[in-house]
This record gives C-alpha cells, structure tokens and sequence, in this order.
C-alpha cells in the first residue's frame, strides 16, 4: 500500500489529463511570425489565424502608436525585433492572462532557445510592466533592467 502511494505522489498521472475533463486551452504555442509592429508587438499564424501577440512583462518605447510621437530609442527597439523574429517560428508561452484589452495574446516569447522579452530588458532595448497576474519572471525581468541601466545600454545611454 505503501508502494502504491508513493507511486501516486511521484508520478502524478492526473497531470496527465489536465485539460482532458475540461477544455483548457494549450500553456503554449509553435507560431510564425508574419509581421513585426514594433520593439514589443508582433503579428504571428497560428493555428490557421492570424493574431497580435503582445509581450508579457516588457514595455519598448512607442513607434507606432496613434496620437503618440516616435519616442526615443523605439526605432533602434523596432529594428531589433524585425531582425530577430519576423519570418521566424517561435513558442509562444501564455501567461495567466491570456488576453490584454486590445484582445491581443499575451506571451512569453521564445527562439531557438532565446527568451526575446529577456533579451529586450539585457539590450537596454525595453523597461519592465508588470501586470498581474502575468507577473511570472516579474523579479527576473527587474534584475535585466536594473543591469541594463547601470551599465548605460540601450535606451538607458541615450534618453
């Protein structure tokens, strides 16, 4: 009996069947990027739609926001996510909140192994915004920035 209880505890095999007793949707996604809008924005095929996904737990500065001025260091944060994934497949990992309320999706995005909101933060290229309850890599994400700003990176040597 014993036995049987602590195969229980270490196998867990109704995780398993998450999602099988009710519709839960999939934590993550395989997704191709069609179109980058800007540092922190992209439009993504997935699952034979199109959708905007927005970048959990970063904020670039605006380029394309209407009423809004091209604010410093936005292009250079734009650039630098069109290089990186337009044309590209990358995971997308949902957060707690799987849409903003513009509708888009919210995600932690991932290439070739590469977290892309983490490296926003490291490149100085982005600041934090947490919003729980995607708050995930909230701590993670303070540190990048932190770094990022006392060495003078990114948009932290310029504006």
């Amino acid at each position: 009996m014993l036995l049987v209880v602590a195969a229980l505890v270490l196998l867990r095999p109704w995780e398993s069947l998450q999602g099988f007793w009710r519709d839960e949707p999939p934590r993550s996604a395989v997704a191709y990027v069609t179109r980058v809008v800007d540092g922190d924005t992209v439009e993504v095929r997935l699952g034979g739609s199109e959708e905007d996904v927005r970048y959990i737990g970063v904020d670039t500065p605006e380029t394309v926001k209407p009423e809004t001025p091209v604010q410093c260091f936005g292009p250079q944060a734009s650039e630098f996510n069109h290089r990186l994934v337009e044309g590209r497949r990358v995971r997308l990992v949902f957060g707690a909140e799987r849409r903003d309320v513009y509708g888009r999706l919210l995600a932690y995005v991932y290439l070739d192994g590469r977290f892309v909101n983490a490296e926003l933060l490291r490149r100085g290229l982005a600041r934090t915004l947490t919003i729980p309850p995607n708050d995930r890599f909230a701590g993670r994400f303070k540190r990048l920035e932190i770094a990022a700003a006392r060495a003078g990176r990114g948009l932290w040597g310029r504006c």
